[in-house]
């Protein structure tokens, strides 16, 4: 082909040259799988998840930080539970399902991601015990046809459960044992690129993730944790109309993991059983409570929330 005869070629922007005209977001859905959310309430429809096995049989819970021995197999048969609750009202549930050896934390996969309308930003986990937990995530997330968007690098360490979206322009961002400011800016800066608003805040000593001390029901309404939740979070959430419930008990809420919920549709959550005072307080403010027992799997440090990464939301 001579050069003028290149020059009409579609591959060099010839008349059969068709350009790429679609966003990433409006391709969601068709060239990559539906997903994405922009609240913390809105119907849930897709998560991830990991069946735990094996690697929850370790010589020393403290040092896979987890609070106490648990049965691997208790705890399978609880996280079934778990996944046929969400399933029975509609939630569309996968799973990591690596084929490798894998850490003991993995189940935690709430930590391991978080979801913009775009796609994904992976995390990176703070321990040692956690290290490298991300590559069986992105991989299921590349497997699922979901944009992976950032993956968090250098220095930076980052857990979704330390990010929470207040609303469509406003997420709230911690910083603390296992988001540190360096990883905390890489998702802040990608996040601006959508013109998304990030509010930071620090978590107080002792206080694991964001998810632990606070958690939406409604578009106005939150639970948190007294004492816990940084001020400045309780603040913007009332500057932007929300309504803050604290929670009533604490011994439910350390021991319970009262407050480690998951939202399925406004007012309405998936919560761990045995927690009678709290559950209670959330139904009198006209929250329905879908309850499934986790007691085993919270022995690794974690509840419900943790362990859900959430996909999909309705309205994306």
């Amino acid at each position: 082909m001579t050069g003028t005869d290149l020059l009409s070629a579609a591959a060099y922007g010839g008349s059969g040259w068709a350009p790429r005209v679609t966003s990433l977001r409006q391709e969601l859905g068709s060239i990559w799988r539906a997903c994405g959310y922009s609240d913390e309430w809105s119907v849930l429809r897709d998560v991830l998840l990991h069946r735990p096995g094996d690697e929850l049989d370790v010589p020393d819970p403290d040092q896979a930080q987890m609070v106490a021995t648990l049965s691997p197999a208790v705890a399978q048969r609880q996280h079934d539970v778990l996944c046929e609750a969400m399933e029975g009202v509609g939630v569309r549930v996968h799973h990591v399902a690596p084929r490798d050896p894998v850490p003991p934390n993995l189940m935690f996969v709430a930590d391991l991601l978080f979801m913009t309308p775009e796609g994904a930003i992976v995390g990176r986990p703070a321990s040692a015990v956690r290290a490298g937990e991300e590559r069986f995530v992105a991989r299921r997330l590349a497997e699922l046809g979901i944009p992976i968007l950032r993956c968090v690098r250098g220095q930076g360490t980052f857990e979704g459960a330390d990010a929470a979206w207040l609303d469509a322009q406003t997420v709230l961002l911690a910083t603390g044992l296992r988001t540190n400011v360096e990883g905390a800016e890489q998702v802040a800066s990608l996040l601006r690129e959508m013109d998304v608003v990030v509010i930071e805040v620090g978590l107080p000593y002792g206080a694991m993730h964001l998810m632990g001390q606070l958690r939406f029901a409604d578009r106005d309404l939150a639970l948190a944790w007294p004492g816990r939740v940084p001020y400045a979070a309780v603040d913007a959430l009332r500057a932007r109309g929300f309504q803050v419930l604290f929670v009533p008990d604490e011994q439910e809420a350390a021991r319970g993991m009262a407050l480690n919920f998951v939202t399925l549709a406004p007012r309405s959550i998936l919560m761990p059983a045995g927690n009678p005072i709290t559950q209670s307080y959330y139904e009198s403010a006209g929250i329905s409570c879908l309850t499934v027992e986790v007691s085993e799997l919270t022995k690794a440090a974690g509840g419900i929330g943790c362990l859900t990464g959430v996909l999909r939301r309705d309205g994306g």
